[in-house]
């Protein structure tokens, strides 16, 4: 049976499918307003560790406040289900606008400083995004760029990086997305606001060239790529 309905949000049509979770545009009957609502997938509703660890750094996320920062309006739970309902933000994201090759200079100064700015507001608050790419970088009708999906946002206080960490965020588990991310994600090693900052560099490359830093034909080929390689320098030959 298709759920059309959680909490007070109606559900309007599928916009976006991952890993993490499942993006619909719904709409906000209490409000009136429409959101995107995020619905983590079965796999992670099934464990209860997980599910509440997801919801505390959901909530942390929440308490960011930043024009480059996609606002999340509520985190909750209805019939069994754990949801997000995010600020919906219109245009289209960075990875679509780089299939057409490398941006223009201005555009690529502008996007950067923002996003830099959206991740230093970040974190300020302790708060390290750990899934930043291109899909996960909107740029509005009028230029702005807002970060979105800190689904898997990480709180980077002492506790959270300890031995005793949940499986979430514990050592020996892979988040995030491969190409994009730092050799300590890549390891499954505990991160702070240096494994954004290298993601971004990664985002940055591409925006440039036009091209990913660390390509290959498998998963394991680009994550050695990561681990073991400098970025080409020069003019793209391909």
């Amino acid at each position: 049976m298709v759920v059309q309905q959680i909490s007070h949000y109606w559900l309007l049509e599928k916009i976006a499918e991952g890993g993490m979770g499942v993006v619909y545009r719904a709409h906000d009957t209490t409000l009136g307003r429409n959101v995107a609502l995020k619905l983590l997938p079965d796999e992670l509703m099934s464990d209860s560790d997980r599910r509440r660890r997801f919801l505390r750094e959901a909530r942390t996320a929440a308490a960011l406040n930043h024009p480059n920062i996609c606002t999340i309006y509520e985190v909750g739970e209805d019939q069994g289900r754990t949801f997000i309902a995010m600020e919906l933000v219109p245009g289209d994201t960075l990875a679509a606008k780089l299939i057409a090759g490398p941006l223009p200079l201005p555009d690529l100064l502008r996007i950067a400083r923002e996003v830099a700015e959206g991740l230093a507001e970040a974190h300020a608050h302790g708060i390290v995004h750990r899934d930043l790419k291109p899909q996960n970088l909107m740029v509005m009708p009028d230029g702005r760029v807002k970060i979105l999906d800190f689904g898997l946002a990480k709180p980077t206080e002492p506790s959270e990086v300890s031995e005793h960490s949940s499986t979430l965020t514990r050592e020996g588990l892979v988040v995030g997305t491969i190409p994009y991310l730092s050799p300590e994600q890549a390891l499954g090693k505990p991160v702070d606001a240096r494994s954004d900052v290298f993601s971004f560099g990664t985002v940055l490359y591409q925006m440039a060239t036009g091209r990913r830093p660390f390509r290959g034909e498998t998963t394991a080929a680009v994550v050695e790529k990561i681990l073991e390689t400098e970025p080409e320098l020069g003019p793209v030959t391909e």
